[in-house]
């Protein structure tokens, strides 16, 4: 088995990429902002430290580069773009969440729903079970 045959199987066991200048670099799947599942670059820490302009543009044109220390990914190095998508898409849900809490919360407020409430706490045990009886009867599909 030659040498080169060897570093081929050891890269493809390995999950790598090789890059067209003959150098390896690992990669993570990433779901970036578009939705596409994509590969992001692996660099060591040492690397980050002593080539960091070029592990800067790195990630400023993929999106993303994950930092490894001990062959461990410990950090990932965002771009703009990419740091945007994620904390624009949280505020929308919060925002939603929120709606929706008043509008159940309106609802609790209504003197309907107060005497409900009121109904259950003053109803005895076996009241209780009548109506949980009833209302599973209820839900049950014919």
């Amino acid at each position: 088995m030659s040498y080169s045959h060897k570093i081929d199987k050891t890269a493809k066991m390995a999950d790598v990429q090789i890059t067209n200048e003959g150098s390896t670099m690992s990669t993570v799947p990433f779901r970036n902002r578009d939705g596409k599942l994509v590969d992001v670059p692996m660099v060591t820490a040492s690397r980050l430290k002593n080539e960091f302009g070029t592990v800067f543009e790195q990630a400023a044109l993929s999106g993303a580069v994950v930092i490894t220390k001990h062959d461990t990914p410990r950090a990932v190095l965002l771009s703009y773009a990419e740091f945007e998508a994620l904390t624009a898409s949280a505020t929308p849900a919060l925002d939603d969440l929120s709606e929706r809490f008043d509008k159940l919360l309106a609802t609790m407020q209504t003197p309907e729903a107060k005497a409900g409430v009121a109904a259950a706490f003053d109803a005895t045990p076996e009241e209780l079970g009548a109506a949980a009886v009833k209302a599973a009867r209820a839900a049950q599909p014919r």
